[in-house]
């Protein structure tokens, strides 16, 4: 996976950019095609992917495996517009009610070999955002 540059432009959010060499088609698959999410998603651990129901108001839910436990993640899709953007939310199961949004944004493409992706998250609250800093989110 490519390197993220982590950056916290203010005190609830972070924005995570990653350049692949990859053509944007191809990245958008590997964010939205279950089978490759489950690939990368999860920190190195074993994830299943419950939903991915990829349309404006459709819920996803990913499972996460580790030695840690099973941790649960899920949200609604607010935007799709494929291949360069998807706006959703973003609720982890140990602190429901701390809903937070993501916006991935595929826009920044050079090329036809590289892609730049770019993801912002607005969390509820300054403590959300660091808990979610602290939980490893630069591998996802």
């Amino acid at each position: 996976m490519a390197k993220a540059t982590i950056t916290t432009p203010g005190d609830r959010d972070v924005r995570i950019e990653r350049i692949f060499n990859a053509p944007r088609d191809r990245v958008w698959k590997a964010m939205t095609d279950p089978k490759l999410v489950a690939q990368w998603w999860g920190r190195g651990n074993k994830l299943v992917v419950e939903r991915l129901e990829l349309e404006r108001g459709g819920h996803w839910r990913f499972v996460e495996h580790s030695d840690h436990g099973v941790h649960g993640f899920e949200g609604r899709f607010a935007e799709v517009t494929p291949p360069e953007s998807v706006v959703q939310t973003f609720e982890w199961d140990g602190m429901p009610g701390h809903t937070g949004s993501r916006d991935h944004d595929a826009r920044g493409h050079w090329r036809r070999t590289r892609t730049r992706l770019v993801t912002t998250s607005l969390f509820l609250t300054a403590e959300d955002r660091d808990g979610m800093l602290q939980s490893g989110m630069e591998g996802e």
